[in-house]
Parts: C-alpha cells; structure tokens; sequence
C-alpha cells in the first residue's frame, strides 16, 4: 500500500507500509527510473515508497553559512553487481571421506568471521584460482560481492574443500577440513542507486544491497590491514597507554551513504580500545594495578571476586604460547575462555592413567618449570589449561567489553579533537592509510572517491534561537541565547519552589567537613536560593554528620524526623520536603542509597553534594545546585517566550511533546535487562516534565512493553490535562498535538516503530478520549557526520569566511546549524541540527527523522520546534545537543538501578554477569523493580 498523501488540513504522513524488501518485486516497471521534473530530494512521484514521511520541501529561515562536513564523493559504479551467498560447515574427516552430499551438511554453523575470512582468501588463491580470476569483495559473514561472473556451473553454486592449517605429520588425526557453498543470489544493476539518490527510485532490498556491497568494496582493503570492528579499523601510529592493560589507538570509520543526489563517503576518527601487547602475567598485574606476580594466586590470598572480575576482562582474548612453537609452529592463537579457580601447582588432571598437575606437566612433559607455579592458569577453547606464564598476548587486539569508568576521562581526552585536528586528522588518512585511490578493490568495482578537492563544502543555515522568559522581579525578564549559552546574572526562576523544611547530612567527617565549613555551605545555599527567588523559611536547618557505613535509609529517616518534629515547634507541621546530603570521595553506594530513599521509599527530594565542590564553593556553584532543586521540588525554571515558538504553544493547539529511550547494559554483560523510559510535559510551556520507566529483554531496540507504557503515559496525559485545567486554569485541558521524540533506533528499525510502537501511542491516546494529531520524531546520536565552519584551515586549503559568527570560540559550527541538503536521505523527512555550543573537541549534530506526521510540519516548523526543546533542559543555561525531554529520558534510564534496593543482591556494576536462566534473570529484575513514591512522579525528580 503506498502511503497516503498528506491532506491540506494536516493528514497523517508516514503511514505505517509494507516493509524493505517487501516494497517492490523482479518483475516491476523500470518506470521507477525515468527522470523528473521534481527537485532532487523532493520526491514529486506519488508511485515512489518511503518508510518515514517524504520530504515537504527544504528549510529556508535562518542566515546561510557556508561549512564543510566529513563527507567524500563517490561515484557508482557502472557494472552489474554479482552478489552470492557464502555457506561454511566444518568438521573434520578424512581426505577419503569426502562424498559427503551437500544436503547432509548445516552451512549455517557459527564460525567467527575472522575464521571465514580466512578460508575465503585460501579458496581464492589456492583452491579455486581459476574460478576467482579477480579479487572479489566478502563481510566476513555470508555476503560476497563480486565485479564478474563466476563460473559455478549451471546450478550457480559450488563446493569446495578447504583446509586451513594443517595438522603437523606427529598427529595421527585427520586435518580439518571445511565446505564451502558458494551460491548465486542476485544481481544488481547499479543504476537503481543512481535513480534512487536522485528521488526517483523507490527503497527496497536491491538498493539496500546495493549500499551493503559498496560499503564492503570501500572496507575490504584496510580489513586485511588492520584491527577493525565492522565500520572501523585502528592503526597503531598514534596510540596511549591508559593503564589497566588498555592501549588506545587511533582508528578511522568510513560508511558508504546515500545523499541527495549523490553517493558519499562519510569518513570520521574513531578510537579503539586494545589489550596491551606482551606476557599475560604482565597484562593482568596492570588489570589490577600492581606489580607482585604473587597477588594472581588463589593459595595466596586472590579474592574468587577479583578473580572473576579478571576473567571477564580476558574472556575472548587470543593469545600464543611459546611451548607450541615446536610441535606446531603455524598453531593459530587460543582463545582464552576462562581462569581457573586455582593455581598450576594445585590443579590436577589424568595423564596416561596417572594424576599429575600442569605445573609437573610443563615441567616433566615440555622441560618448562614454572616461576609462578601457584598463578592462575587459562582455559582456552579447546578445554586445555595454560599457565598465565607461557602465553603472551599478540598486539592488535580489541577490547570487547565496556571501557572502565574510571578511564572515561583518558578515553575523552584522547578521542576529543578540534574541529580543525579532526579534519586535517581526516585528509592525512585519506592519504597515506584508506588510500582509495590504491586500493585493488575500489579499482576493480569501478569507483572512484574524489578526494582531491577535500572535504565536501555545503551551505547550511543558523536558526535563530528562542527567546527565554525568566520570573518577576529580573532585571532582565527576556533574554536571547548567544552561542548556545545564557547566564543567571539579576535572574529569578519563572516559578521558583518554596523550601518549606529542610535538612543536612554529611557523610564527609567533622575532621574534613567542620561545622564551620557546613554552616558556610548553608549560608551560601541559603543566598543563592534568594538570589533566584528562592524562598528558604529556615536558613539555619539542622546539620548532621553520619558514619558513611551505617545505614543510609535509617540515617536519613531520623534526620527526616529530626527535622520535622523543629518545624513542628515553629509551627510548620510536616516532614522535610528536602534533604540536602554530603558525600565524600567515592561516596557512589552512598548517592545510589541516598536516591533510593528519597525517590522510591519516602518521596522527598534529595540534592547531594561532593564535599570537595561545595566547600566554599563560590556563587556560580549554588545558582548551579539551585537549578537542580527548583523543579524537583516542582519548579519551573525559564520557559521559552510564546512569541518565538509558536509551534508549541499556540493556544488553540495544546501540545505535549514526550521522549523515549532505551539503555542496554554494558558490552560482556550477561542476564542483565534493558531499561526503558518515557517522559512527557505537563504545562503549557512545555518545562515541566514528569517520567515513567520499565525493565524490558535485554539489548532489544523497541520497546516490548510499550503499550504498558503507554497505560502508565496515559498518566502524564491526565496529569497534563489536570495541570492545564487546575493550576493553569486553561478552558481546553487535553492536548490537539502529541509530539514523540524517540531515541535509541536504528533505520533499520524505523519500520518497526511504525507498525508497533505508533498503533499503541494511538491506542494509549483512545481510552482516554483524546484524539491528538501524532508526530513521530526519531533522535539519532550515534552517528559519525561532522561539521566545521568553511573559514577552517583544512589540508592546506584557506576557505575565507570574514564572519566571525561563522564558528564559536571552540572553532565549532554556531549553536543552531542546520543543515537538510546534501547529505540528508535522498526523499524522506530529515535534517542534521547542532543545537549546541561547542565545549570540547567536534560537536556532534544530532539527527532527525520524521516517520509520522499529522501535524503537517513544514521543514521551518519542525527545525524550529526541535531547536526551542533544546533550550528548556532545566539543569543547565546552555542548549543542550538534544531535545530536552529525549535528554531526560536518556537520565531517567541512566537511573535505573535506583529503583532497586541498594542492599540487595542484583549487581549492577558494567560488567556483572548472571548465569543460568535468562528469562528467570529477567523476571528477578521486573519483581524487584520498585515504582517511584507518588510524590515524586509528579515532579523533575531526576533533574
């Protein structure tokens, strides 16, 4: 079904359709080729298909800045694609067994793409040379391209035989030999990409296949080169030892993408995380930062935590062994499975009828005796144990697993580079490592990047941003964001909270944190709150000091009741609507128990402290602490001035705008959930959010409790309705428009949000008796398009741009550039927008794409809208880099782990594990999910 037109009065765009690869059979018309008279990117033809909503037209308010971005042109190749099916199966037999019949055999076993790439290149070079007279282009998985035809015969596949390593002649077991199936799948003629980057193609599976080959045409040179995950590959010509056994290295990503009117090559820096090169033992004394082999055996004091803690870090980690190099001098590496839970001189096993230990084998069987004979051992994939000694780690290896938090800092540091770095970073690897121009591959399919003339230069525009209303009594009620970023300066909060009781708990010791030294921190709290309209009834609030390893809920239940049972003598009845709480270095268990208690058990607002920040902390630190405690006590902070985004607070169309995401646990984690968050406005203006949140199947995308969400989001649209009728006294409470931003999707699963996610949106919408006109936005952050300002110094190119608007102070693109030609999707609905100032290195620009709009957005609206949620994140007087209520839902799921007991016995540190059972793992983590307390859900808890 094609999609339905949109109407003059704002009929739904982006109607839920057949997916990719349902879109269009072998037999249909080339009609979808013939050239047009629509502009390139608008697509004009009704015939043509698109997942998201077709482009209404392209944005024009703004002033126009000329940038460059890191894009390359490429040409499409001009001959017929062959694309074919790779099967491997494997199993070891005889040279004489080999009429096996080719049904009998599962070409679908799992074996590790590396495995694969190598058998492909022996079947090329020495099996099959006649048959791969040119090299062909192969993923790693089951998709080989090729720029001719292979000869397989009639049936257009083969199989072939291929030992990879063999056996040396002492074994008396039969070499290994693989099957390989090679299986024409289709064809692909190359104009469909042609017509498609110019609007007139529809997207299906031959586009998508298309893009697919190209993208491994462009990866296949520097894959056999060099380390790499998939899009990227890392060299080791600029690397940093961050301790811990972590190496960085610098790396490149390249993906071959549509634009308008053109293929492109979006190139970007990109950094790895690699195991330190070297012995093993010397790997895991870093992982534990000491230098005694001693603290590796169990018999001498190794914790089983730690030692778990070291497994996970190893596991999938291939290492080599000196004692093979004789018996099997072409032995590939071992893969390192797991450690022992004792040392080689403990850990005992059957050899020729006798009980022996590994360290009594390596010493009467390899004349190898150990150093450390009470270390830990390895157990690679074939089930035999290594000494720690014997294996030594080849260079070059990437770390699986998340980065630990405390080397985030070296991570940005080393990852973090100026505009006009990353982009002469960028030509100088177009030089000397991707090298296209060189590379067989490119050569042989027809293509051609033009690099030469550098980095594409395009025009974007810079949207003017909104205009901010502060409260009664400022000096200055509206103000207009420059660069991104305002400032509080002779300010009051638009609706600034009351604190009515309040308490201090300090878990720093008096020795560090001295009465004198909390008073002054009351004082300065005190005078901030003022400052911004605050009004504090008791400035002189009880203080006290607690031991950080005692209970933290029955500590601050007493300071509650402490409090209380003041203000009741000053005839205040009630608790504390606010506990303010000191945490020393490493106090996280502490914060994590702290917000617990506040938001889940009692309902009472908590704002904690590190004690190294607030001691006399100056007046910018407490206007900082003060835009925290304002909404969750139910503040509001600054709103965007009416006048200037009339897309959101037009009156005759009340507008709640919601965002949602997903978070997954960390990479390596095991039996651990992904949480899901959903928030949405209850005002009119669009500040002053409320948020819900869900445990739901571990790294699954879409939301598969969505439409118990939505239930629990019907909550925000009545509590939206009662806001607007009783405090706003608004004649029409429910809202006309139903703005959805949503975070965390992948193209590939745009269809997927369409069809199962809108309808329950709809449905959620339906048994309250609202009929919102529904836009669906999604949000991409994880993207690899940059962007600078054209007066950059770039490749020994000057662009002379006299503006100084034309960049920031950190020599990024102006907050609110935006850009929807030329590298945006070929007929749908997108733009690229840097809502942000730049602070550290090359700011990234979020992208947009509209699936669904009955709202009937122009390409001005929807840029301006977007802008404007970028400016009421109320923890901050800067725009942030995403739509406000997108960014609190990334921090609700962020908080996730604070719905749970913090003395329970889920862990959720990045790289906990849980074995057994996953459905019983993930229903431990739904039963014990606490909802927050009422009185917190209705207020910026997580601000």
């Amino acid at each position: 079904m094609a999609p339905r037109r949109a109407s003059p009065h704002g009929g739904p765009r982006g109607s839920p359709q057949p997916s990719r690869g349902a879109s269009r059979g072998r037999d249909a018309k080339r009609g979808d080729i013939q050239a047009g008279v629509t502009p390139v990117g608008l697509a004009g033809s009704s015939h043509l298909r698109t997942v998201g909503v077709r482009r209404p037209g392209y944005g024009a308010a703004g002033r126009s800045l000329a940038i460059v971005t890191n894009s390359f042109v490429t040409t499409i190749p001009d001959t017929i694609i062959r694309h074919y099916d790779v099967g491997m199966h494997t199993q070891s037999i005889s040279h004489y067994q080999r009429d096996v019949t080719l049904t009998s055999l599962d070409f679908s076993s799992d074996l590790h793409p590396r495995i694969r790439r190598l058998l492909l290149k022996k079947l090329e070079k020495e099996v099959a040379p006649n048959i791969f007279k040119i090299k062909t282009v192969f993923d790693g998985r089951k998709n080989l391209f090729a720029s001719y035809e292979l000869e397989l015969g009639a049936s257009k596949s083969r199989q072939f035989d291929v030992v990879l390593a063999p056996r040396t002649t002492e074994s008396d077991r039969p070499p290994k030999v693989y099957k390989v199936k090679i299986t024409k799948v289709n064809q692909i003629n190359p104009e469909v990409l042609q017509a498609y980057v110019n609007g007139r193609y529809s997207i299906d599976e031959e586009v998508l296949t298309a893009i697919m080959a190209l993208n491994v045409v462009v990866r296949m040179d520097p894959s056999e080169k060099y380390p790499f995950n998939v899009r990227s590959f890392f060299t080791d010509k600029e690397t940093r030892d961050i301790g811990s056994g972590i190496v960085l290295w610098r790396g490149f990503f390249q993906s071959v993408r549509p634009g308008i009117g053109r293929m492109l090559i979006n190139v970007d820096i990109s950094t790895g995380t690699m195991y330190k090169p070297g012995n093993l033992i010397n790997l895991c004394l870093e992982f534990f930062g000491k230098q005694n082999p001693n603290v590796l055996a169990p018999a001498q004091g190794l914790p089983d935590r730690e030692r778990l803690r070291l497994q996970r870090f190893l596991s999938g980690l291939k290492v080599t062994t000196q004692h093979t190099e004789k018996t099997r001098p072409n032995a590939p590496a071992r893969v390192i499975k797991k450690l022992s839970n004792a040392g080689a001189d403990a850990l005992r096993f059957n050899l020729n009828g006798r009980m022996v230990t590994v360290a009594e084998y390596f010493r009467t069987q390899q004349n190898r005796s150990l150093r450390f004979p009470a270390n830990l051992c390895v157990e690679v994939g074939s089930g035999a144990l290594l000494p720690l000694e014997l294996c030594h780690v080849p260079p070059g290896q990437i770390m699986k697993m998340q980065i630990p938090p405390e080397k985030t800092k070296d991570m940005v540091e080393f990852s973090s580079m100026k505009p006009q770095e990353r982009f002469n970073s960028i030509l100088n690897g177009l030089n000397t490592v991707l090298s296209y121009g060189q590379s067989e591959y490119v050569r042989d399919f027809g293509m051609s990047v033009e690099t030469a003339s550098g980095p594409l230069s395009i025009t974007a525009r810079v949207l003017q941003p909104p205009n901010l209303k502060y409260g009664q009594g400022s000096k200055q009620p509206t103000i207009r964001p420059r660069d991104g970023a305002w400032n509080m300066m002779d300010k009051k909060f638009y609706k600034p909270a009351d604190i009515r009781t309040w308490v201090v708990v300090s878990y720093e010791s008096q020795r560090r944190f001295s009465p004198e030294v909390a008073q002054d921190m009351v004082a300065g709290l005190v005078n901030a709150c003022g400052t911004v309209g605050m009004r504090v009834r008791d400035p002189q609030p009880i203080v006290r000091w607690e031991n950080a390893q005692g209970k933290v809920a029955d500590q601050l239940r007493a300071a509650g009741a402490e409090a209380a049972e003041k203000a009741k003598k000053e005839g205040v009845p009630g608790g504390p609507s606010l506990i303010v709480v000191v945490l020393p270095d490493g106090g996280n268990e502490i914060y994590n128990a702290v917000k617990h208690f506040g938001d889940i058990t009692m309902g009472v607002a908590t704002q904690c402290l590190k004690s190294n920040k607030c001691y006399r902390a100056k007046i910018q630190y407490w206007a900082n602490v003060c835009l925290k405690i304002n909404p969750k006590l139910g503040g509001i902070n600054t709103i965007p001035d009416p006048a200037s985004v009339k897309a959101i607070t037009d009156p005759k169309n009340p507008t709640i705008v919601m965002g949602a995401d997903v978070i997954h646990p960390a990479p390596g984690s095991q039996g651990r959930p992904s949480f899901t968050s959903v928030v949405g406005n209850v005002d009119s203006d669009n500040a002053k959010y409320i948020a819900t949140m869900r445990v739901q199947t571990s790294r699954q995308e879409m939301i598969d409790d969505l439409k118990d969400m939505c239930k629990v989001c019907q909550e925000i649209l009545e509590k939206y309705a009662t806001y607007r009728s009783q405090v706003e006294k608004q004649p029409q409470p429910t809202p006309k428009r139903l703005i959805f931003y949503r975070d965390g999707v992948s193209e590939g699963q745009f269809q997927h949000v369409l069809d199962s996610e809108l309808p329950l949106i709809k449905e959620a919408c339906a048994e309250l008796k609202m009929t919102p006109k529904i836009t669906v936005i999604i949000v991409g952050k994880r993207h690899h398009v940059r962007e600078t300002p054209a007066c950059s110094h770039l490749g020994g190119v000057r662009f002379k741009t006299q503006d100084p608007r034309d960049a920031d102070r950190s020599g990024n693109c102006p907050a609110g550039t935006v850009v929807d030609r030329e590298i945006g999707h070929p007929t749908e609905f997108d733009y690229f927008l840097q809502s942000h100032g730049g602070l550290l290195g090359t700011s990234r620009p979020a992208h947009y794409s509209v699936l669904y709009d009955e709202n009937d957005f122009n390409a001005d609206s929807m840029q301006a809208l977007s802008f404007a949620l970028c400016h009421v994140y109320a923890r901050s007087t800067r725009s942030v880099s995403i739509p406000a209520p997108v960014y609190y839902a990334d921090i609700v799921c962020s908080r996730a782990k604070l719905h749970y007991d913090p003395s329970g016995s889920l862990d959720f540190s990045d790289n906990a594990t849980y074995t057994g059972n996953q459905v019983d793992a993930l229903e431990s983590f739904r039963r014990d999910f606490r909802p927050l307390h009422p009185n917190t859900s209705r207020v910026m808890y997580f601000s």
